[in-house]
């Protein structure tokens, strides 16, 4: 009979999977960023890489006391307001200077980082333990879905009305949601009742 596997175990070995998916959609999205001059997917890649950050940082923070924990949390949601200030001065930069975005491009990619996030979503509300910084992954893998069907719109405008608008709109919406889920884990680490495991 095997061992039951203990609730630390299960979160560590949950948040490495996501940290995996998170850090491979990374770099695809990265690389189809640039390829398709797309403001939208270089934000939702340099999204993915702060949620790869946040997730290395909560597994991390896996055993230990309430405290280190909510400081985790706190540094996740800090990370998150600073990716979407980056966001915002790249969609600014892009708006002054021009571009021309590939819709097919960012259509095909949301839709992979869509089914990926999707993934990650259905694999951390399998976590019933009401840690904040489990808590504070699912918000990020439920906002870069969000962000996924607003890139696909973004692609699908872009490609019937030939402007680059709708890709810098939906930029800067990425930043939007990325400020609304700091600041939702930012309260979440202040308003703990110490259900995570000390």
């Amino acid at each position: 009979m095997s061992k039951p596997i203990s609730t630390n175990e299960q979160q560590r070995r949950t948040l490495l999977v996501v940290l995996i998916l998170n850090a491979l959609l990374f770099l695809g999205l990265g690389v189809g960023g640039i390829l398709a001059d797309s403001s939208a997917l270089l934000a939702n890649a340099v999204d993915n890489a702060s949620d790869s950050v946040v997730y290395l940082i909560s597994l991390i923070a896996i055993g230990r006391n309430v405290v280190w924990k909510r400081r985790a949390a706190r540094l996740s949601g800090i990370l998150l307001l600073v990716f979407a200030a980056g966001v915002l001065v790249d969609v600014t930069r892009r708006w002054w200077f021009g571009t021309e975005p590939v819709g097919w491009t960012m259509m095909g990619l949301a839709l992979v980082a869509a089914a990926v996030n999707l993934s990650c979503l259905v694999i951390l509300r399998r976590d019933t333990s009401g840690d904040v910084n489990m808590q504070a992954a699912e918000i990020f893998s439920l906002n870069d879905f969000a962000s996924n069907g607003g890139i696909l719109i973004a692609g699908a405008l872009v490609l019937w009305l030939n402007q680059s608008w709708p890709d810098l709109v939906v930029g800067m919406l990425v930043a939007g949601i990325a400020i609304k889920g700091g600041v939702e884990i930012l309260r979440g680490a202040s308003g703990d009742d110490g259900n995570a495991t000390a």
